[in-house]
């Protein structure tokens, strides 16, 4: 990612230093989940776990053994009936043990360079963890330089820019408004004329 790629991180100090934390971040391409877990280095990155959905990343043996033994997915069930445990429960024990999940709330890979709105898991995990704060990053340049579909990598120089954090305000409409409102306020900052490309 910082060879090939190249990114710009801007605010790096918002990052958490230690878990437990959820970090909440856009995502238009496989490349999002390199590039967050990237900005922890070596020495921290055994504390990030990505979520991911486990009928597609673990649908082969060789996807499977990727995801988990190499990325360390937490692995959720799109589809829940029938199954007792509650569906952000893997979550919860990752935070328990203090380690840093790595969530996308749009839920799936979207148009290139386009934010989709939240999905509502992100405040039922927030209200479960009240104290865990929730970083907000947004990404831009990864659906440029690796668009859904596509399997060419087109170098793009990236940047990601990283929030203040969040917490559960008691109120689930209150706190996707406040999330929503950190992203649209780094989605503006990714927008200012000097940082515009020509």
């Amino acid at each position: 990612m910082l060879l090939i790629m190249g990114m710009n991180v801007r605010h790096q100090e918002h990052l958490p230093k230690t878990g437990p934390a959820v970090i909440v971040a856009n995502h238009n391409s496989h490349l999002d989940t390199f590039a967050v877990m990237t900005l922890f280095g070596m020495e921290r990155l055994h504390l990030v776990r990505p979520v991911a959905a486990a009928d597609y990343f673990l649908a082969t043996r060789l996807r499977a053994w990727f995801s988990t033994r190499v990325l360390g997915i937490i692995a959720l069930e799109r589809q829940v009936r029938g199954h007792r445990r509650h569906p952000l429960q893997p979550i919860s024990d990752a935070l328990d043990l203090g380690q840093i999940v790595l969530l996308f709330p749009e839920g799936t890979r979207g148009e290139p360079e386009k934010r989709e709105p939240f999905q509502q898991g992100i405040a039922h995990l927030a209200k479960r963890h009240p104290d865990v704060p929730i970083v907000p990053i947004f990404m831009r340049g990864m659906g440029k330089a690796l668009p859904r579909g596509e399997g060419l990598l087109v170098p793009f120089i990236c940047d990601l820019f990283i929030g203040k954090s969040v917490r559960w305000t008691g109120d689930k409409p209150e706190f996707m408004c406040r999330l929503d409102n950190a992203f649209d306020e780094l989605e503006a900052e990714a927008r200012t004329p000097e940082l515009v490309e020509e």
